[in-house]
């Protein structure tokens, strides 16, 4: 019987791969699978991980004919997953050795549907830990009391879905899977819909997995048409949280999180084409104009300046646009 599969996608990572695997082999156990899915890579990726089968136990290899991205990737692995717990990792990114064995063991002991961890950030040689915005550690909790309050950050501003493990029981009722297609910010819905319809979670604080920041090539670094995937992964948000029975509670928490994204995505617009750029005003202020206007103007009211400016410069430019008046 398979314990728990280990789903990792990987696409023209082969600077990275080797290191990857050879944690993966450091973590192996007889009841683990580690299924290593390529996404249709183009560099030496393929031949890296056809080698890696030859001598990591319990690896599976599954090619992708054509690229998908990052969420149809994982989805990939999920559907060809056989273990009672699922995790997932990043083809660029390592885990300590023995940290997936003290991960199962976490989550066997709570009996919870899933666990979030804290995690390693790494930039060049700078290591950060970066924990769970969540205070109360090793106990079982109810997933949506953790979405709240609007004004901080929550468990669903923390949305890695590597940074934690999952009972295959919420695979076999269509949480663990992305929205499939999404280039970017995939895991945003993926993290608010577990909080909605999870019954259970909790958090340890167990520290093993190395995530790699500031690599040239990563999707997040590059300013293409791919990053507007952000809109369409929190209208998405919005529409799912518009549809709970607790909207009033959890839209305010979901539309200021979309504005903060909205408002990063302008205060950087430097690194996008120019073209990219003028679609990234354009979509975030169809966006804006899209949201409940009296929880907008509450979430532009509570935000510094640095993010309420840029979005009301926005809004009255659509407003004007339009032939209106923008409060």
């Amino acid at each position: 019987m398979v314990k728990l599969s280990v789903i990792v996608p990987f696409y023209n990572v082969q600077a990275f791969a080797p290191d990857m695997l050879q944690s993966l082999r450091a973590n192996s156990r007889p009841d683990f699978e580690f299924i290593l899915v390529d996404d249709r890579s183009t560099d030496d990726t393929p031949k890296i991980l056809e080698r890696a089968t030859r001598t990591l136990p319990g690896s599976v290899l599954v090619a992708r004919e054509t690229n998908g991205g990052l969420a149809t990737a994982r989805n990939t692995g999920i559907d060809a997953a056989r273990g009672e717990f699922l995790t997932f990792l990043d083809g660029d990114d390592w885990l300590a050795p023995g940290y997936l064995s003290q991960l199962l063991a976490a989550i066997e002991e709570l009996g919870t549907d899933f666990v979030r961890t804290d995690h390693v950030q790494c930039t060049d040689r700078v290591r950060v830990i970066t924990h769970v915005p969540h205070g109360r550690r090793g106990v079982v909790l109810n997933p949506r009391e953790a979405i709240l309050p609007a004004a901080r950050p929550t468990s669903v501003d923390y949305p890695f879905a590597w940074a934690g493990i999952y009972h295959r029981r919420l695979a076999d009722a269509g949480l663990l899977h992305f929205p499939d297609g999404l280039r970017t910010a995939e895991d945003r819905p993926w993290i608010w819909r577990l909080h909605r319809e999870a019954a259970s979670f909790a958090v340890v604080g167990l520290l093993g997995v190395f995530y790699r920041r500031g690599i040239a090539t990563s999707l997040t670094q590059i300013g293409d048409v791919r990053q507007l995937d952000f809109i369409r992964s929190f209208d998405q948000v919005l529409a799912e949280t518009a549809a709970d029975r607790d909207a009033d509670r959890f839209l305010p928490k979901a539309v200021r999180t979309y504005c903060a994204i909205i408002a990063h995505h302008l205060n950087s617009i430097e690194r996008f084409e120019p073209q990219v750029a003028r679609q990234l005003k354009t979509m975030s202020a169809a966006a804006l104009k899209r949201m409940p206007q009296d929880i907008l103007m509450e979430a532009l009211d509570s935000m510094g300046v640095d993010r309420s400016v840029p979005l009301r410069r926005l809004r009255r430019r659509l407003a004007s646009s339009n032939g209106t008046v923008a409060a």
